[in-house]
């Protein structure tokens, strides 16, 4: 459906007027409507690459929402709070292999 017909079956004259409602009606149905989100577990005791600090996530992955570990000693989930700052990032001196 084109805004001409739209404005035509609505009887608007402003084409200005029909395209800012156009518009504000897809942004109420994107902040209303629910993201779709998958709860995914992984057990990261041995990283892929033998490194402590990088491990496989999923391919579909877009964003992730929190992340928590599980605490060996009382065996709960806990949460990794977001960084505020930018990390400081140092040169990279270890060798290449």
């Amino acid at each position: 459906m084109t805004i001409q017909e739209i404005m035509e079956r609505t009887g608007l004259k402003d084409y200005s007027l029909a395209k800012a409602y156009i518009n504000d009606a897809i942004h109420l149905i994107q902040s209303t409507s629910a993201d779709t989100v998958k709860v995914s577990y992984s057990n990261i005791t041995v990283a892929s690459d033998g490194d402590d600090n990088q491990y496989d996530l999923p391919a579909d992955l877009i964003s992730l929402k929190s992340l928590s570990v599980k605490d060996t000693q009382d065996s709960k989930y806990k949460k990794v709070k977001r960084l505020v700052n930018s990390p400081t990032v140092a040169e990279d001196t270890s060798p290449s292999t």
